[in-house]
């Protein structure tokens, strides 16, 4: 094997630092594309590997990988925006069945949520802001094509969402970055941070779906208003 495949192999995935160091920029679109497009992709860490690669493009950074920021942000909008729309083709082309087959507890779990937000929010919310919850953004794209949503539809909700979600993690990191000189060598607790804080959505989300199945607390809406509810959803798609 050579230098490269063998350094390659020794990649650690679950490192933002190690694979920023390792592929730069490229690891950002590689790690985005996969965890937005592919389901084997749902454990990467995109969201602290944003948050980190914004903090190693500060002047300011003493790490061994000093990035640029505009080569960053355009990796990072390509992977997310490119991973998504296939991942949207490869729900339409495989369906449901795509994701029943999954031995992954956590895939499952990820496309219930995925389905309970598309019901509460529509299309148009649901995918945008399925981008800032883990497991979610990577079910949630091949959901939606499965269920046959127009892909005008999907693409222009899709790119907001990605645009939003990609530059303003990154964002986020350069800004820290430069207003907390040597900040970088404290790489370890503030990816701990981002990765407790991409989980507040789910925590928000589980709360809330305890609260309604709650007896009494006036959550169930009835009938009427479920189908309501539903014919909203749906009526969504035909409209957007």
């Amino acid at each position: 094997m050579s230098q490269t495949g063998a350094h390659l192999a020794a990649l650690n995935l679950l490192s933002s630092s190690a694979l920023l160091a390792s592929l730069g920029a490229l690891g950002v679109f590689l790690v985005l594309f996969a965890e937005t497009g592919l389901l084997i992709g749902f454990f990467l860490p995109g969201d602290s590997l944003l948050f980190t690669a914004g903090l190693l493009c500060t002047s300011s950074s003493s790490h061994k990988a000093h990035l640029s920021l505009p080569v960053v942000l355009l990796a990072a909008i390509a992977g997310a925006l490119l991973g998504a729309q296939t991942g949207y083709f490869i729900g339409r082309a495989g369906g449901r069945p795509l994701l029943d087959r999954s031995r992954s507890p956590a895939l499952r779990k990820g496309a219930d949520r995925g389905e309970e937000i598309l019901k509460r929010y529509g299309y148009g919310k649901a995918i945008v802001l399925g981008r800032f919850i883990p497991v979610v953004r990577t079910v949630l794209n091949p959901l939606v094509g499965a269920l046959r949503v127009p892909v005008r539809t999907f693409t222009i909700w899709q790119v907001v969402g990605g645009v939003i979600w990609a530059t303003g993690l990154t964002l986020a990191g350069y800004a820290l970055g430069s207003t907390i000189s040597g900040i970088d060598n404290y790489l370890l607790p503030v990816i701990a941070v981002i990765v407790i804080m991409s989980f507040i959505p789910i925590v928000i989300e589980l709360r809330r779906t305890r609260a309604a199945a709650k007896p009494g607390t006036g959550a169930d809406p009835g009938p009427a208003s479920k189908a309501a509810r539903d014919r909203g959803y749906h009526d969504d798609q035909r409209g957007r």
